[in-house]
């Protein structure tokens, strides 16, 4: 209902197993819904986004972002095959950091708005002293990785009677309030807040603690495949920045850590033929070019 207030043409991200259509009848002009399936990648996540603004969507509900974080081929999911081949689980989070931080990336950068749910953990309380009162259900902090709620201009935690509390709110229009079953109203008063916003003098681009973790997570690759993913989640924020100077500066950067695994590779290969040990299959890796 709040997407409706903001107007313009919604599409939903449904990863909860079409459940999306059941909501079709709140909408009066509808709206479009990209089902996604498993793997839960944040770049499969990355990719929808990206699907809804050239089709010209203008506001883009994710339903659940929770996936991309504990779902199949998820966050957590990822990071746990990677330590499971290495046996180093500290190590497997600089594969699947990038991806994550490409992800929240693609929401702040999106020229669309974005709404995005996510699940919470849940606990169970008891009103009055202990010993009688009801007992009701309670959420937690969200299923996502820690931090999530500031990257979002608000953020509402919905109780089960569908009732908002607003812990965070940028624009101050609603912070600290609990709003009873927001609807298109608050989308209108958001839009409207929006419209007499200044627009930005320069184009944004990547901050710099993000070019260095992205330029960390390339130059310490150990691999082709941890380089390619490395380079890829950098350059996906990129062109959602449209900042062609770093993915420039990303590309130099790959292609100097590529020209080291490779000769690293040879330097493997020529001492299994000095000492007789060369199979068939030593020595081949996946072929690719950056932009």
């Amino acid at each position: 209902m709040i997407a409706s207030g903001l107007g313009g043409r919604i599409g939903v991200i449904d990863t909860e197993h079409r459940s999306a259509h059941l909501y079709a009848d709140l909408i009066s002009g509808g709206f479009d819904v990209l089902e996604l399936p498993p793997p839960f990648s944040p770049d499969n996540y990355v990719a929808a986004i990206h699907a809804f603004e050239m089709a010209g969507v203008d506001t883009i509900l994710i339903d659940s972002l929770s996936h991309a974080w504990s779902g199949e081929g998820g966050a957590l999911d990822m990071q746990g095959k990677i330590a499971d081949k290495t046996g180093n689980s500290w190590s497997a989070w600089r594969s699947v950091t990038p991806k994550h931080n490409a992800l929240v990336e693609a929401m702040l950068q999106s020229p669309c708005h974005i709404i995005a749910t996510m699940r919470s953990k849940m606990d169970y309380v008891q009103d009055g002293d202990g010993t009688k009162g009801k007992v009701k259900k309670v959420g937690l902090a969200p299923v996502m990785r820690d931090g999530i709620e500031y990257e979002f201009t608000i953020f509402m935690e919905m109780d089960q009677a569908h009732n908002g509390f607003v812990g965070k709110d940028r624009t101050r229009l609603f912070d600290n309030q609990i709003i009873e079953k927001p609807n298109a109203d608050m989308g209108r008063q958001l839009l409207d807040w929006l419209n007499n916003g200044i627009e930005p003098a320069t184009a944004p681009v990547l901050r710099e603690q993000q070019v260095a973790a992205f330029s960390d997570s390339i130059s310490q690759a150990q691999t082709m495949d941890e380089l390619k993913d490395a380079y890829v989640a950098a350059a996906t924020v990129c062109d959602a920045l449209h900042d062609e100077q770093t993915k420039r500066n990303f590309n130099r950067l790959t292609n100097m850590r590529k020209h080291e695994l490779e000769t690293d590779i040879s330097a493997a290969v020529s001492g299994d033929v000095a000492n007789g040990r060369l199979n068939a299959h030593d020595g081949r890796h996946g072929q690719w070019e950056t932009a």
